[in-house]
């Protein structure tokens, strides 16, 4: 019998699934498991030049492979699909129009050169917090403008599950939702997404932390009750940088080819996440019973192959 706890993951079909991916999925599989709730899996492809021909269907072969499942996706369908992004454009459209009618959103014409030579700026997390030029009309008439949403002064404040209360002023300034070309950014695809999917609790890695403020945003503005969210340290290289290709065979269809097992890499991710002392092999199925989001370590993991 389902709990009501509805959680997902939502990888981007651009490459294959490395350490830190899996350990994502892991941990997000292991919490819906474990309180007996639904895990929902969606494709997040709107990057389409980033996206790679057949990678979607070689995720879901290597997670498969780690142990994991998922109630519903694009593979096994479910009651709130679509569950890959491409499939709901008009969707995000309809309510990014919405937005745009309530005055929650304004047209935008700065570029991206323009808002990174604001040298005087402050900075966020993710570069140069935008100061409004369009607040109070386009900067550029008659030229192509993006949807920027405006954000609350001081922004949505939360209490993360794993990282605790968020920081004062992460997340501020306005941000795009629909940009010029007519592509929907992340945050208002990802809002609409764990909306309809009825998403109740969102895990993921700590670089989205500075977006959970944004979303929450998004919901407030939309009517919407956001999910509970629960931000994991990521998974670090051996010098010290966020797991990359440039770290070498971190795939995991590279590792099994290289003749790892499934319940090796577990047991490796476990140790790095704080569910086990050592690393000793160990499939995803046995970390179930104990599970609880307070044993996971608050600083990042650093994975030596």
């Amino acid at each position: 019998m389902s709990s009501g706890y509805r959680g997902r993951f939502a990888p981007s079909p651009t490459g294959a699934v490395h350490l830190g991916t899996a350990r994502s999925a892991l941990l997000g599989w292991l919490r819906a498991r474990s309180v007996g709730g639904a895990f929902v899996l969606r494709m997040e492809d709107l990057d389409a030049p980033r996206v790679r021909p057949g990678a979607a269907a070689r995720m879901l072969e290597d997670l498969r492979w780690l142990g994991l499942d998922w109630d519903e996706g694009p593979d096994v369908g479910g009651p709130f699909g679509p569950y890959t992004q491409s499939e709901k454009l008009t969707r995000y459209r309809e309510v990014a129009g919405r937005l745009a009618r309530e005055g929650h959103t304004y047209p935008c014409t700065c570029s991206r050169r323009e808002i990174a030579e604001l040298a005087s700026a402050p900075h966020g997390e993710d570069g140069p917090i935008y100061p409004g030029t369009c607040r109070d009309g386009p900067s550029h008439p008659g030229q192509p403008s993006a949807a920027r949403m405006r954000m609350p002064e001081p922004p949505p404040a939360f209490v993360d599950l794993v990282a605790g209360p968020s920081p004062e002023g992460l997340g501020r300034g306005d941000f795009v939702i629909l940009r010029k070309d007519g592509v929907v950014a992340y945050q208002l695809a990802c809002v609409v997404d764990d909306h309809d999917m009825g998403v109740t609790e969102v895990l993921r890695g700590d670089d989205l932390l500075a977006s959970t403020p944004r979303q929450i945003a998004l919901y407030r503005a939309l009517g919407w009750t956001p999910p509970a969210f629960a931000h994991v340290p990521l998974v670090l290289g051996p010098d010290g940088a966020r797991l990359a290709k440039r770290h070498g065979a971190i795939a995991i269809a590279a590792l099994r080819d290289g003749g790892w097992s499934a319940e090796q890499i577990v047991g490796r991710l476990a140790q790095g996440a704080g569910l086990a002392d050592t690393d000793t092999p160990r499939s995803a199925a046995s970390l179930l019973q104990g599970f609880d989001l307070a044993r996971l370590r608050r600083e990042p993991a650093r994975v030596e192959l």
